[in-house]
């Protein structure tokens, strides 16, 4: 019981320092303005309602809490990555 607290109290602090890159690199995206900006803005709405939804059915169907950070996780590292490259 300790050991799946612990490893989803990792995940989540994971999940946090991930979403936090992501924020700064998206800041400085739209910081940036023009068209680029516009589409990354309409992108990250996009993808929050969707994550949101991924949640919901996958808790709604039996899903963990691990399971459902590991989701939101695997959104985020991708995210980063391709804000890294542009």
């Amino acid at each position: 019981m300790i050991g799946s607290w612990l490893r989803l109290s990792m995940e989540a602090a994971r999940l946090a320092a991930e979403a936090n890159m992501v924020i700064g690199l998206r800041v400085a995206k739209l910081s940036r303005g023009g068209p680029a900006a516009r589409k990354e803005a309409r992108r990250m709405v996009s993808e929050k309602v969707e994550a949101a939804g991924r949640a919901a059915h996958l808790t709604a169907s039996g899903g963990t809490p691990l399971q459902v950070v590991k989701g939101y996780r695997r959104k985020v590292r991708a995210n980063a990555k391709r804000l890294r490259k542009g």
